[in-house]
C-alpha cells in the first residue's frame, strides 16, 4: 500500500506531503489546479521522463519520495536486487531530480532506474488519462489476456520464446553458411593458408613479451655495460678504491678487537652482513654483464622472431593467445568444410527438430489462452454489464494466425457489440472514448482479482461518462477498493461520494508566487466540495443537501456490499 507521497520544488509544488490510507482515496479539484501532478510525481519517482520544465522556478533540484508497505514478495525482489529491507518492511523509493543528474534511492541505498521499475511493478498499477486508448491496438489485447493467464502461461512462453530464438539462430547459420563449390574451394584456401603460417611459427603463450625485453636489452647492451661496469668499479674488489675492498679492510681492523666486548662481537657482525650482501650484489652484476654479450647473430634472430610475431598478432589477434585461438577456429573452419554437405544437413535437421517443437509449443501456449479467454470474456461480460453496459455481448477471439512470432502463433483481439441485434466487432470500430474508458476499469478490476499489486492509480477513469452510469464506475472502484488501495483522480461527484478519503488539490496564487496543494478533507469540507463538484458556485443548502443525499447513497452501497 502507497502510505504517504513527498514532493519538493516540482512544477507547481513547493513542498507537499501526503498520507494516503486503504480504500479508495479520491482526489479532486479545480480544473487547472493541477491534479494530473500526482499521478506524474508518482511516475517520475518511479522512472519516469524528467525535463527541466517540471522544476519549480528558481530551484536547481526537485525531490519525490513515496513509501510503501512491503510483504513477502517484496522482500524477495529486494533481496533479488540486492537491496537490504527496512525493520519494518516498508519500502521507501525517491529521486533526486536535477538537470544533467538524477539520483534514485531505495530505503536509503543508491540504485538504477532499472532496479526501481523492477520494484515498482510488485507495488502499484497506474492507469494514466489516456491508456484506455491502447485498447484500440490489438497488441494490448495479448497483453491483457496474457496477464490473466499467470504463471503457467509465463512459463510456456519462455519455452517458446527460446524455441523461436534458437529457430531464428538456426535460419540466420544456414543463410551465413550457404556457398556454392567455389565459393567454398576458395574458403578451404585461405583457412589452410592462414592455419599453415599459424602453425608453422609454433607459437608460445608470452613469447612475445620475453622476447620484447630481451631485444630491450640488447638493443641498450653498451650503455647497460658501461653502467654497469662503473659501478662495479666502485663497489667491487679489483680496486683499491672499490666498496668491497674497503669493506674487507674494515672488517678485518674490527675483528682484531671484536673479542674484547660483546658489543663490539655485535658490530662486527653486522658488518660481517653488510659484506655478504656486497659480495652477493657484485656476482649478480657480474653474471648480469656476461649475460649481456651477445653477437649479431643472436641479435638478429631476436629481431626476425619479434617481426614474426608482430606480424601474426596484427593480422589475427592482438596476443600470442588470441593467434592461437584464431588458428583453432581456422581447423574448425576447415573440418566443417571438408564434410559441408553433412553440416549442411545437420543444421537443416536441427532447424526442422526445433520448428517442430515450437509448434507445439506454441499449441500449448494457444491452449492455455483459449481456456482462460473464456473465463475472461465471462467475467469481462459481468462487469461491463455491471457498469451499464445495458446489452453488452463480448468475445476475446484466439485464432491462429499464418505466422509464429516470440509470443507464438496466436492473433487475439477484442469483440464487442452494446446494441441488441448489432454483431460483434473489434472494439476500435465500435468503443467511443467513454466506453474504452469503462472497458479498461472493467479490465482493470478483473485482473485487480488475480495479482498481488496493491496499489492501483485511475488518472480520470471518468472520461465521457455521466448519471447512472457514473454511479456505476463509483460502484465498481470501491468493490475494487475492498481487496486493494485504489488512488483515484476524478471530476464527477458520483465518484468522489464512494470516497473513504477525500483530498483535494488546490491552487493558490500570490503577485509573484503560485502552489499547488493537497491536503485531506474532512467531513464537512468534503461535502462542500462534492457541491462544487455537482456545479454549485455558492454552499447553498440545496447544494449541500443534494451532496448529503449523494453520500447516504454511497454509504448505502458501501454497506449492502460488505
Amino acid at each position: 500500500m502507497l502510505i504517504s507521497l513527498h514532493v519538493k520544488n516540482l512544477a507547481l509544488m513547493e513542498e507537499t506531503e501526503v498520507e494516503f490510507g486503504p480504500g479508495l482515496n479520491i482526489l479532486t479539484g479545480e480544473t487547472g489546479a493541477g491534479k494530473s501532478l500526482l499521478i506524474g510525481s508518482v511516475t517520475l519517482a518511479l522512472g519516469g521522463k524528467f525535463e527541466r520544465e517540471m522544476l519549480r522556478k528558481g530551484a536547481e533540484s526537485a525531490l519525490v519520495e513515496l513509501a510503501f508497505t512491503g510483504d513477502e514478495r517484496v522482500r524477495e525482489k529486494l533481496a533479488e536486487l540486492e537491496l537490504e529491507p527496512s525493520e519494518d518492511d516498508s519500502v521507501i523509493i525517491s529521486r533526486r531530480l536535477s538537470v544533467g543528474k538524477n539520483v534514485y534511492r531505495v530505503n536509503g541505498e543508491t540504485v538504477t532506474a532499472k532496479q526501481v521499475r523492477e520494484l515498482a511493478e510488485l507495488l502499484i498499477d497506474i492507469h494514466g488519462q489516456h491508456e484506455h486508448q491502447s485498447l484500440l491496438h490489438r497488441k494490448k489485447h495479448m497483453e491483457i489476456l496474457d496477464a490473466y493467464c499467470g504463471g503457467k502461461l509465463q512459463k510456456e512462453a519462455k519455452t517458446v520464446a527460446a524455441l523461436y530464438k534458437e529457430c531464428r539462430d538456426l535460419e540466420k547459420a544456414l543463410e551465413e553458411e550457404a556457398m556454392d563449390e567455389e565459393a567454398k574451394a576458395k574458403e578451404q584456401a585461405l583457412a589452410r593458408f592462414e592455419l599453415q603460417e599459424i602453425q608453422q611459427a609454433q607459437l608460445v603463450p608470452g613469447e612475445d613479451e620475453e622476447l620484447e625485453q630481451h631485444y630491450r636489452i640488447m638493443v641498450n647492451s653498451k650503455r647497460i655495460t658501461e653502467n654497469l661496469s662503473e659501478s662495479y668499479q666502485y663497489t667491487g674488489n679489483d680496486s683499491e678504491n672499490g666498496a668491497g675492498s674497503a669493506l674487507s679492510r674494515a672488517l678485518r681492523a674490527l675483528r682484531s678487537v671484536a673479542g674484547l666486548d660483546g658489543r663490539l662481537e655485535e658490530l662486527e657482525g653486522e658488518l660481517t652482513e653488510i659484506d655478504n650482501l656486497l659480495a652477493d650484489y657484485n656476482r649478480d652484476l657480474a653474471q648480469y654483464m656476461a649475460d649481456c654479450e651477445f653477437d649479431d647473430a643472436d641479435f638478429a634472430a631476436v629481431e626476425e622472431r619479434l617481426n614474426l610475431l608482430n606480424r601474426l598478432k596484427e593480422k589475427y589477434g592482438n596476443t600470442i593467445e588470441a593467434v592461437i585461438a584464431y588458428g583453432e577456429e581456422r581447423q574448425k573452419l576447415l573440418d566443417k568444410l571438408c564434410d559441408y554437405d553433412a553440416y549442411m544437413e545437420q543444421l537443416n535437421e536441427q532447424l526442422r527438430e526445433t520448428k517442430e517443437r515450437l509448434q507445439d509449443a506454441c499449441g500449448r501456449l494457444s491452449g492455455i489462452r483459449r481456456k482462460n479467454a473464456a473465463v475472461l470474456t465471462k467475467q469481462l461480460k459481468e462487469a461491463l454489464l455491471h457498469l451499464n453496459f445495458a446489452a453488452v455481448e463480448f468475445e476475446i477471439a484466439v485464432e491462429q494466425s499464418k505466422t509464429v512470432t516470440a509470443k507464438g502463433y496466436d492473433d487475439v483481439e477484442f469483440l464487442i457489440s452494446t446494441n441488441p441485434g448489432e454483431s460483434l466487432k473489434p472494439l476500435s470500430q465500435v468503443a467511443s472514448g467513454g466506453e474504452l474508458s469503462r472497458i479498461m476499469l472493467a479490465i482493470k478490476t478483473v485482473l485487480a482479482g488475480r495479482d498481488d499489486i496493491d496499489t492501483l492509480i485511475f488518472d480520470e477513469i471518468d472520461t465521457g461518462i455521466s448519471g447512472r452510469t457514473a454511479w456505476r464506475v463509483s460502484e465498481q472502484l470501491d468493490t475494487v477498493a475492498h481487496a486493494h488501495q485504489v488512488l483515484c483522480i476524478t471530476h464527477l461527484p458520483q465518484i468522489a461520494a464512494m470516497a473513504d478519503r477525500h483530498f483535494v488539490i488546490e491552487k493558490s496564487s500570490t503577485q509573484d508566487n503560485t502552489i499547488t496543494d493537497i491536503r485531506l478533507l474532512e467531513e464537512e469540507e468534503s461535502l462542500g466540495e462534492l457541491a462544487r463538484l455537482l456545479g454549485s458556485d455558492t454552499l447553498t443548502e440545496a447544494a449541500l443537501s443534494n451532496a448529503k443525499d449523494m453520500r447516504l447513497q454511497a454509504a448505502a452501497h458501501k454497506t449492502d456490499s460488505r
